[in-house]
């Protein structure tokens, strides 16, 4: 009770931010502001990995920009949806009560009690424990409801039919691999039901670690974000993908760095697997092997990068400057070998 108690008192300090919405006679729901919010139409997943810790929430909408309004989350401390008759404010509010040391329930619980609004509210909460809380207010659009499972929960409000909701729980718990690929796979699972009876526009994947690092920018694992686009889950699909291979990269220049070729070159051959039309990795690549004594098997790869695009050969002679390549004779040398041997 103490707990509840203090989340309310929390909750309430907050409430006087933003003005509550109001029913206006005949019209149903409107927001009070100047400028009225308007239905959020949404399907969304907040979920946490138990191998992990790490937390994340997805969502599709046809809407633009759903990502900027309904997705928040917080390393070791828990991820919210708030869709239907959107406040925003669920969200850092509801952050800032699970940082505190209140868990969902007791957090959303508070949020909602202080909210005139909360009838034409939708909002999911999970917190660094896996403690899940959601909320479908009586007045959200047809068809509308959520379903709590272990460790997440999924929402949705106006979809085309009452199957939706079942076929994301379904999917997610079916689903295998890591987390941001596991809320992928809800979100395809809702359209493939039915989803947003108005169709599609914008869809967004947020995910971030189990534990903070106390550096915000270093535990976010994924952050993508469709705005406006004719298949925004098909193209969240492949950033998705785009981003493993980035990773890889990345990997592979870590291990460049601690002199641990072998594993460097596995990565980026996983890199170029995933995304084979990458220039940019393609060029990268090649810089890697150069600068790291292997010439010869460097050429092929920069002649791909050179044929694409003219400006790589540009590129290459600027990279002494900044110590990509050794800024000495020895560094002029090898670039003039790489472009003797590469260039058109």
């Amino acid at each position: 009770m103490r707990t509840f108690a203090i989340a309310t008192m929390l909750a309430t300090s907050c409430a006087a931010e933003v003005p509550p919405p109001k029913a206006a006679a005949n019209e149903g729901p409107t927001m009070s502001s100047p400028s009225p919010r308007r239905p959020v139409a949404t399907y969304s997943i907040v979920a946490r990995d138990p191998k992990t810790g790490e937390l994340g929430v997805a969502v599709q909408s046809h809407w633009f920009s759903v990502g900027s309004i309904v997705t928040h989350a917080q390393a070791g401390v828990g991820a919210v949806a708030t869709q239907s008759f959107v406040e925003p404010a669920y969200g850092p509010r509801g952050l800032a009560l699970l940082e505190s040391g209140i868990d969902a329930k007791a957090a959303l619980a508070a949020l909602v009690s202080a909210d005139t609004g909360e009838a034409v509210r939708q909002v999911a909460f999970v917190d660094a424990k896996g403690n899940i809380a959601a909320h479908t207010g009586s007045k959200c659009i047809e068809s509308a409801g959520h379903k709590v499972g272990k460790g997440y929960s999924v929402q949705a409000n106006m979809m085309a039919n009452d199957k939706v909701v079942p076929a994301m729980s379904r999917a997610f718990e079916r689903s295998k691999g890591k987390l941001p690929e596991r809320l992928l796979a809800a979100l395809k699972a809702a359209q493939k039901a039915g989803g947003d009876v108005r169709g599609k526009q914008s869809a967004a994947i947020l995910v971030v670690k189990g534990k903070s690092s106390g550096k915000p920018w270093l535990d976010r694992v994924v952050e993508l974000r469709i705005e406006d686009h004719a298949t925004p889950i098909s193209e969240l699909e492949r950033l998705l993908v785009l981003h493993r291979a980035y990773e890889h990269m990345n990997a592979g220049d870590v291990a460049v760095e601690k002199g641990k070729m072998a594993a460097a070159l596995r990565h980026y051959r996983s890199a170029s697997r995933l995304a084979p039309g990458n220039i940019e990795m393609v060029y990268w690549h090649a810089v890697t092997l150069a600068t790291n004594g292997k010439v010869k098997e460097s050429i092929p790869l920069f002649k791909r990068a050179f044929k694409a695009n003219a400006s790589w050969i540009t590129l290459t002679k600027r990279l002494q400057k900044p110590g990509i390549i050794p800024d000495n004779a020895k560094g002029k040398r090898l670039i003039e070998r790489i472009l003797r041997a590469a260039a058109p």
